[in-house]
């Protein structure tokens, strides 16, 4: 979802928000970008909204894992030609020895700097697979923290409604006794 349609979604919620009672505001509020009707069921077009916002982070995270697919297809790709490149050095270094050629320390020299460049290769490969894993637990985490949200919502939403009822019924007990004083 773009910027600008969240923005706007998010200025639809408050004019809404600012005329709905107190109750609802305290609902809507609570919720995030859920909104609940008098009986707490979510409206159809927030389940549209939201099954096309799961919907465009699914493609989103489909597209994600077959980027990091192919990325990790092509580090190990270069992985191997690094390897087979430091052998072909290797052997050519070693016939530029055995000529005595001027240029033999520059090719030492370019060596150990592949050499470096692949030992630093193999731990990236690995902290990318690292964070990897660890992205996927922190969206578990999440999704879990966020049903747990939801579920809290609603049961305040009972609470809040209980509350109001047994206030109701108190005020119209008192309201009785007060007429029949009268």
């Amino acid at each position: 979802m773009s910027m600008e349609a969240s923005e706007t979604q998010q200025q639809a919620a408050a004019a809404a928000a600012a005329a709905q009672p107190p109750r609802q505001q305290l609902a809507q509020h609570l919720s995030g970008s859920l909104s609940f009707s008098s009986n707490l069921s979510i409206s159809g077009e927030d389940e549209e909204m939201s099954r096309s916002a799961l919907s465009n982070f699914r493609a989103k995270e489909e597209e994600i894992e077959r980027k990091k697919l192919e990325v990790r297809e092509k580090v190990m790709s270069h992985l191997g030609r690094v390897e087979e490149e430091t052998k072909r050095l290797a052997t050519i270094r070693e016939e530029l020895e055995a000529l005595s050629d001027p240029m033999r320390k520059d090719v030492a020299l370019i060596r150990k700097k592949i050499d470096a460049v692949n030992k630093e290769l193999k731990p990236l490969g690995y902290t990318c697979q690292k964070k990897e894993r660890e992205y996927k637990e922190a969206l578990e985490a999440f999704n879990e923290k966020n049903k747990e949200k939801v579920q809290l919502v609603n049961k305040l939403m009972e609470l809040v409604g209980e509350s109001e009822k047994m206030r109701m019924k108190k005020l119209e007990e008192l309201a009785r006794s007060i007429e029949s004083l009268q």
